[in-house]
């Protein structure tokens, strides 16, 4: 029979993952306390909840929310999951930038699942590299007001022109 404590920790992972948008596995072997605290807190600035659970516990908890996939592979070993809930780029964002920073020693992207489909390393990475939303609106805005901005210079050009 399983114990209340893994009950209530399954009732609380299948909450997370239900307001998830994306999930990243990640090997967390070998990083030190503090790296581990650095990369929580930028996590919780990024709105992406970082953290470590049984693996055993994570299967199940996905099962509950109707992610019925494979994930053995994923959850073998010491594994940690960051859960993305407002943008589902985020958490692939958030570990790739933070491994980069160890160079593949410490912290590995085992992989993801994203639209409850299960996605590689090379996939999430892919996703890491994408840029942000608040960098797409930016290039939105700057394509918007480009011609805008051309617009004005040209009808300045033209009043100096005719001044002179």
């Amino acid at each position: 029979m399983a114990s209340k404590a893994n009950l209530e920790a399954v009732e609380m992972l299948t909450e997370k993952l239900r307001s998830a948008k994306a999930i990243v596995f990640v090997d967390y072997k070998g990083i030190t306390v503090n790296e581990d605290t650095k990369l929580r807190s930028e996590a919780r600035n990024a709105n992406v909840e970082y953290f470590v659970a049984k693996n055993r516990l994570f299967q199940i908890a996905l099962k509950n929310v109707g992610i019925d996939v494979e994930t053995k592979e994923l959850t073998e070993g010491t594994t940690s999951f960051a859960l993305g809930m407002e943008d589902g780029v985020a958490p692939s964002k958030l570990i790739y930038d933070f491994a980069k920073d160890f160079k593949g020693e410490k912290l590995k992207i085992k992989g993801g699942i994203i639209d409850g489909q299960v996605v590689d390393k090379a996939t999430v990475e892919a996703l890491a590299k994408l840029p942000s939303r608040s960098e797409l609106l930016g290039m939105i805005a700057y394509g918007l007001l480009s011609p805008v901005r051309m617009l004005a210079v040209g009808l300045t050009n033209v009043a100096e022109q005719k001044e002179a």
